[in-house]
């Protein structure tokens, strides 16, 4: 996921409320699944970033905009928890 907020110079309200709480429930394709939000960083952050700008244009407008860096997120299944690194409150 990617917590562009359009390129506005704060993150997305749902960014933050993942840091309070990084394990969510999510619904993919009629299956519900437990996961835990953690936020890519460094190298991993960029290859994630640029795959989905190269899938989305607008997404580099929005980096171009935005006085931050973008946020990625990661989300994996609970059970998998241990390789995505959670969200920690700042």
């Amino acid at each position: 996921m990617i917590a562009s907020n359009g390129g506005a110079p704060s993150h997305p309200g749902w960014y933050h409320n993942l840091k309070a709480e990084p394990n969510i429930t999510i619904e993919v394709g009629g299956r519900t699944v437990d996961v835990v939000a953690g936020e890519a960083t460094g190298s991993e952050r960029r290859r994630l970033f640029r795959a989905q700008t190269d899938r989305f244009q607008h997404l580099d407008e929005y980096a171009r905009k935005a006085d931050r860096v973008i946020p990625v997120i990661v989300l994996a299944p609970r059970e998998d928890a241990s390789q995505a690194g959670a969200l920690r409150p700042s």
